[in-house]
């Protein structure tokens, strides 16, 4: 056949057949060839004003598709802007393929400007990295790439392009896949589960992370339907199952010592839904204090806090389905203390929930929150203290309605993912929610936002300092130091954007205002001031006292 190809061409047309639709980056030079072939297809290339950004949005992109979102950038700089990006879909599950241009690796004469082992760095962040060293490798290293990025457990890639080799004239022609069938899980493990879940006194679900996917909320619903056992989600299970659910227990949030963690320490068979063990570990499931039964993918990895009694592995949905369907007794079940817990968990949250005092409460805020948005509205979290309220007092009512990370855990997420949100869901209300550091790193994408012409609301919560960091530095009774910082007016900085800025000044007109930004075109940013005076108290000695009257 023929050579009338280049592999630059040739690789785009591999993306396409993948799937992808969106190519979030900066460009460089060494990449001019791609950004040429790109121009020329259907996906459409998002310019970011950092490549980190760019990183963030593919890996929230791969998250809500499941196909592997895709950034792209230069060698040298742009390549390592990428990395936290990268490192932030690896920890936390997302598919994702990260693309790096390189100089020509046949004749160079630049000596070593610019420079660095890209492949190699990007090595333990990855599921895999690697150079397409021909342009005949091309279509074969695309769908290996995507494969390992889509295949369990999900994660990012990334390919190195060198400039002299995309432009190669190549023969041949993207490979075209077929779906993966995933492995059902072993009858005999299906029959044990079910044996233990029927003679447990208080069986009790935990959903985790990794069984946020679209085709296992169906028979986690029947499940729970049939047999009635109350759950608990991890930060990232939040919404799996719909936490109006009379089931529904609530979210380990902290760390220890709250009311679900009580909950589940009453459990004696925790039925884990999901496991990942990148997520910050819920509390500590082993056979000293439980049965676990671990139902997921692929096997679980042992560490000191997690120590599964036994394990149902292959398809979620499917392992679901089978225990649903053997399953036959229930009388022998006790979930008197699960709802006392559930009961006392709600009257916590709303204790302060209608508070006026100003600066807000983050009790406040969080419960406003859930009155302004729809049932399908989705929050775009970044990284703070706020992060556990909201993970604590917010119920979701609908999968990936509240969008956080509790794998890396990364500052300065939540714009650009809230931004990739936007893009793949134009008719849904998205709200980020990021407090004033994580705002600053990302405060640039604004104009990515206003370039796109999204309709955006960006709610700043406004400490002047690392509000999270400052609660910890109190629990060990440390001084206050390092902690704070100066900030912009925010209200200008968003008319400097061409975007409209909101200062609240009180706690009754936090709830109106996020309603009327959330029904407005354009991208607001609102500027409320939060008050974590009470957090060690509330999340602390007074919380204490308070379990120990259950």
């Amino acid at each position: 056949m023929q050579k009338s190809l280049k592999a630059a061409d040739l690789f785009v047309k591999c993306l396409e057949v993948e799937g992808v639709k969106y190519i979030f980056g900066i460009p460089g030079e060494e990449n001019l060839a791609v950004l040429e072939a790109i121009r020329r297809s259907k996906i459409k290339f998002i310019i970011t004003k950092h490549e980190q950004a760019a990183a963030f949005m593919a890996a929230t992109v791969g998250r809500l598709t499941g196909v592997p979102g895709v950034a792209l950038s230069t060698l040298g700089p742009g390549a390592t802007n990428l990395l936290t990006g990268i490192a932030y879909a690896n920890l936390g599950g997302m598919p994702m393929l990260a693309i790096t241009g390189q100089k020509p690796i046949r004749k160079v004469k630049q000596g070593k400007f610019q420079l660095i082992d890209v492949v190699r760095l990007m090595e333990p962040v990855t599921k895999f990295s690697g150079t397409i060293e021909s342009g005949e490798r091309v279509q074969t290293m695309v769908r290996q790439a995507f494969k390992i990025a889509e295949y369990e457990r999900p994660g990012a890639v990334h390919l190195e392009l060198p400039e002299d080799i995309m432009e190669e004239k190549v023969s041949g022609k993207p490979i075209i896949s077929e779906k993966i069938r995933r492995p059902a899980g072993d009858k005999k493990a299906i029959l044990k589960a079910v044996e233990a879940i029927e003679n447990a006194k208080s069986p009790m679900v935990l959903i985790s992370a990794g069984a946020n996917r679209k085709l296992i909320r169906k028979q986690l619903k029947a499940f729970l339907g049939k047999t009635g056992i109350p759950f608990a989600t991890t930060q990232m299970g939040k919404g799996v199952e719909d936490e109006s659910s009379e089931l529904y227990i609530g979210t380990t949030a902290l760390s220890k010592g709250d009311y679900i963690h009580k909950a589940l320490e009453k459990s004696d068979v925790v039925i884990v839904i999901g496991h990942d063990v990148s997520e910050k570990p819920p509390v500590i499931l082993t056979p000293e204090r439980h049965k676990v039964i671990h139902i997921n993918f692929y096997p679980s990895e042992i560490n000191e806090v997690y120590i599964p009694t036994l394990e149902v592995i292959g398809d979620i949905s499917n392992s679901l389905w089978q225990i649903t369907n053997a399953i036959t007794t229930q009388k022998n079940w006790d979930f008197k203390y699960f709802f006392k817990i559930k009961k006392a968990l709600q009257k916590n949250i709303e204790k302060y929930s209608e508070s006026l005092k100003f600066p807000l409460l983050p009790e406040r805020i969080v419960a406003d929150l859930r009155k302004a948005m729809p049932k399908d509205g989705i929050l775009s979290l970044d990284n703070g203290m706020y992060k556990i309220w909201i993970a604590r007092n917010y119920p979701a009512y609908e999968q990936n309605s509240v969008l956080l990370d509790n794998a890396l855990a990364t500052m300065g997420a939540g714009i650009p993912s809230g931004i990739a949100t936007k893009i793949l869901f134009p008719d849904k209300k998205v709200l980020i929610v990021t407090g004033d550091g994580g705002f600053m790193m990302s405060s640039a994408e604004i104009e990515t936002a206003k370039r796109l012409g999204l309709d955006l609301t960006i709610l700043i919560l406004n400490d002047s300092g690392f509000g999270m960091i400052r609660w910890h530095q109190e629990v060990m009774h440390l001084p206050n130091f390092a902690m704070r910082f100066g900030n912009p007016d925010f209200k200008l900085l968003a008319k400097s954007f061409g975007t409209s800025g909101t200062d609240i000044k009180k706690a009754k007109d936090f709830l109106p205002t996020i309603k009327k930004c959330l029904n407005l075109k354009g991208v607001h940013i609102i500027n409320c001031p939060i008050n974590y005076s009470m957090t060690s108290e509330a999340l602390g000695k007074g919380l204490q006292k308070e379990l120990s009257k259950i």
